[in-house]
This record gives structure tokens, C-alpha cells and sequence, in this order.
């Protein structure tokens, strides 16, 4: 009896061809080839174990399966099928109001030394429509200040405020959300919302929604506070993660996220923003499995779906893996970890692909101790950084280790035993084009300080919906 070969993968997916590989049926007479089939036909006969499948349409679905064929030519069982979009295509159709957001961290003014005014001095904000302002807390069942201090205490000179006023001693409201306020009367486009929660302060939420209108209570008090209620038109709850593990697991329940989503919506009313950074895990079981964020969804404006940190050097000896993939590619050492296929299981969970938005790393993630130039190299540590190991500054990158090769739709470099990966202005195009093809509600990136003095990614990202 013939098997099943291996289910086809996909890589090297372009606007006109996508490069198929797949494992090894067995037989007791032995294999002769396989057939390749797309949309259900036959389109190629092979010895091998890949099929690169040319003349595609730009923008198109495809599904692809293999069958295997013995010496006496019975054929097995089909493997897949594999669903394929080609790059590119009607991409030309702009999103209507697509969302370009940006988070601002509030510690980024300290050794970062990147404040609102830099949004204005790179061109950023005639380019973006949100920013997300990281973090407040989620801490004793409520949101909480995250860094009073920078928040709205903070004392800005003539030279470092937006609009070249400083701030007096005696001024009601001081600090990021003054220049927040500023930035947004000379930008009056772009909306702010306050993000609580992040990879840190993830761990109150599960306390918090065990009651989850005096949680939205909490949170409008401080949202709206009379102070800077005028500096915001949103809430961003981004809790890593609902009942799964962040840095702290959550045994809340899979109705929880849903449950607090109701409630925010119930509290802050109809035109108030509410969205959530949420897991990008695709894996079988995985975290994107384990919380109803369709039943969110009619209640949210958006979710920001992480597609970044897939891999790292948290696995400090490797394989080398770029760290935000668009697509699956040929030995990805995580099936589900990519960015097409958290997309996708959004939207079959029946999330409307309008209020999904794909995340962009505006830095990379880096081994060292590697020889090999391509992905799947081994590693013996995390490659230095200039806040942490393992991770680093696209603006840094750009200059200190330039990209020396592409794969699944992101950029990869080697520079002495140094392995990085990190999103360019031409991969953050061909991922916009993406975006756009698949009726997204936009992008988003993680976070402003990354990028050059001049806005370089967030000005791919601008050009890339448009």
C-alpha cells in the first residue's frame, strides 16, 4: 500500500510562482514520482520531493495536493491540500481608511531618548492614523498609571516639545500626555489610545475579568480622567495571553477575553476605540486556540495581531529562524509560526479580516556564533544588543549588519559569527502589498524608537496601503 507523502509546504511564494516541497511516501514495490495537483488538477508529474509551480496569477488563492505513484503505478492517498495566495495583484486597491499605527512606550524617553517630538521630526505623523501608548498596568483588578512620571509629570524644555513651548512648574498636565495633546492639535488626524497590559503586566487581567464591569469601570476612570481625557479616543488591552501562558499562564476560562470585551464596549460606549494586541500562534492547540476572539470581535475595532517574535534566542544554540516570517518556508522549525497563517486562522475562526492588522518588528532578533549564512544555522547564544541581548534596533541594524539575503518574505543578515533578522523598507512593501490583497484593516509596528531618524519604516508602511 502506497502512504500519503508528507503535506506539501510552501516557500519562495512570488507574484507568478510558489516553490512546493514535501516528505517521502513509502510503498512495499517502492515510489516511481509524484503528481502534483492544483486546484484538483494535475499539473506536474516529478521524481523529486519539490515542484516549483511557475506562471501563476499575481494575487490569486491556489490549493495544492501531492499524491505519490508505485513502480506499478497505484497511486496513494493525496497530501494537503496546502493553500497558496501569490504575492502582489490587486494590490493596487488602496484599503479604504487603512490603520497605521504606532506604539509609543512611556520608558522610551529615558535611555531611548525618543520622545513625541521625534514623530514629528522623522515625517512620521503626517503618515500615521493611531498611536498606541504603552503601557498603563492592570493590577489589583484595575488599570492603573503604568510610569506616573513620564506619563503626565515630566518636564519638557522649548527645544523638546512639539510645539516649542516649555512647560511651566505649575501646569495642570505635564509629561507625554501634554505632548500627546500637542501632537494631536497640530495633527488633529491621529488618534491615541492608551495600551495596558504588555508582555510584563499581562499577569492582573486574569484577576481583573473575573469582574469585568468593574474592570471597564476602572479602566474609564483613568482613561477619562478630567486631566487628559481629551488625549485619548481609545483603549488597547493587550493581555499575553488569555488563558495561555506569557510570562505567567492564565486559567481564566476561553470566554474571558470575549467577556472583557464586552464589557469595555458596554462601559466606554459606541465610538470609543477598543482593540487588543493579541497571539499570532497558528500552531494545532495553540494560543490563538485557546480564547473566543471571533465572539470579540463584534465588540472590538481591531486586533493587532503579533506576527513577530515567531522565533529568537531564547532558543540560544537555534536553528536561526527569522523572527516575523510572512509565509511558512522549507524547514521553518515551528509549523504555525508565521504570519499568512495566523491571518488565516483568525479569519476561518470568523474574525472579519477588516479589523485584523498584520504587525511589523521595527527591529531584530540575533544569534551569535554562527556559520552559516542562510536560516537554520546553529547558534551558541544570543548576538549583543544595545538594551538586551538577542534583540536590536532596526535603525542599529541598518548600518552595523545590512541584510544579506531574503526568505519568506522578510530579510535575513550575517555579519561575522552575528545572525540577524528584521523587517527593510522593501520587505514592509511586499508585506503592505500582502496586507491589502488579503482586505486587511491595515498594519501596525512595534515601536517608534526603532526606526531611523528620518521614518524609514513607517514611511514604507504609509506608502505600502496606500
Amino acid at each position: 500500500d502506497t502512504s500519503a507523502p508528507g503535506t506539501p509546504v510552501a516557500s519562495n511564494i512570488t507574484d507568478t510562482s510558489v516553490k512546493l516541497t514535501w516528505t517521502a511516501a513509502t510503498d512495499d514495490k517502492g515510489i516511481k514520482n509524484y503528481d502534483v495537483l492544483r486546484d484538483g488538477t494535475k499539473i506536474a508529474t516529478v521524481t523529486g520531493l519539490t515542484h516549483t509551480d511557475q506562471g501563476l496569477t499575481a494575487g490569486t488563492d491556489y490549493s495544492y495536493a501531492v499524491v505519490a505513484r508505485d513502480t506499478i503505478d497505484q497511486t496513494g492517498p493525496a497530501a494537503g491540500p496546502v493553500a497558496v495566495r501569490t504575492t502582489g495583484g490587486g494590490g493596487g486597491q488602496p484599503l479604504p481608511n487603512a490603520v497605521k499605527m504606532g506604539y509609543f512606550t512611556n520608558w522610551g524617553v529615558y535611555g531611548r531618548n525618543y520622545h513625541v517630538k521625534n514623530i514629528v521630526t522623522s515625517g512620521s505623523a503626517s503618515k500615521i492614523t493611531h498611536i498606541n501608548y504603552a503601557f498603563g498596568n492592570v493590577t489589583g483588578g484595575k488599570c492603573t498609571i503604568g510610569d506616573a512620571y513620564a506619563d503626565y509629570d515630566k518636564a519638557y524644555t522649548a527645544d523638546q516639545s512639539v510645539d516649542g513651548v516649555a512647560d511651566t512648574w505649575d501646569q495642570p498636565l505635564r509629561g507625554n500626555f501634554n505632548q500627546l495633546r500637542k501632537l494631536k492639535k497640530a495633527y488633529p488626524n491621529i488618534k491615541i489610545l492608551w495600551s495596558f497590559g504588555g508582555w510584563t503586566w499581562s499577569g492582573g487581567f486574569g484577576q481583573a475579568v473575573q469582574n469585568p464591569a468593574a474592570f471597564a469601570q476602572s479602566c474609564y476612570d483613568l482613561v477619562e480622567d478630567p486631566r487628559w481625557a481629551d488625549v485619548f479616543d481609545g483603549i488597547d488591552l493587550d493581555w499575553e495571553y488569555p488563558n495561555a501562558c506569557g510570562l505567567s499562564c492564565d486559567t481564566s476560562g476561553a470566554a474571558s477575553f470575549k467577556n472583557m470585551m464586552q464589557a469595555m464596549r458596554a462601559k466606554f460606549g459606541a465610538n470609543y476605540l477598543i482593540t487588543a494586541a493579541v497571539t499570532a500562534d497558528a500552531s494545532a492547540g495553540g494560543k490563538i486556540d485557546a480564547a473566543d476572539y471571533a465572539g470579540a470581535a463584534p465588540y472590538m475595532n481591531w486586533f493587532n495581531v503579533m506576527t513577530y517574535d515567531f522565533f529568537g534566542a531564547w532558543a540560544a544554540q537555534g536553528p536561526t529562524a527569522p523572527h516575523s516570517p510572512l509565509t511558512s518556508y522549507a524547514g521553518i522549525p515551528q509549523a504555525g509560526f508565521n504570519s499568512a497563517e495566523a491571518i488565516a486562522k483568525f479569519k476561518a475562526k470568523g474574525v472579519p479580516a477588516n479589523k485584523l492588522l498584520l504587525g511589523i518588528g521595527f527591529y531584530g532578533r540575533g544569534w551569535t556564533g554562527v556559520t552559516q549564512a542562510t536560516p537554520g544555522g546553529t547558534a551558541t547564544g544570543p548576538a549583543p544588543g544595545t538594551y538586551e541581548q538577542g534583540i536590536e534596533d532596526y535603525k542599529v541594524l541598518k548600518n552595523t549588519c545590512p541584510a544579506t539575503g531574503t526568505v519568506a518574505g522578510t530579510a535575513y543578515a550575517k555579519c561575522g559569527s552575528n545572525w540577524w533578522s528584521y523587517d527593510t523598507p522593501a520587505t514592509v512593501t511586499s508585506k503592505m502589498s500582502w496586507a491589502k490583497n488579503q482586505g486587511l484593516g491595515g498594519a501596525f509596528f512595534w515601536e517608534f524608537s526603532g526606526d531611523t531618524g528620518n521614518g524609514e519604516l513607517v514611511g514604507a508602511i504609509h506608502t505600502g496601503l496606500n
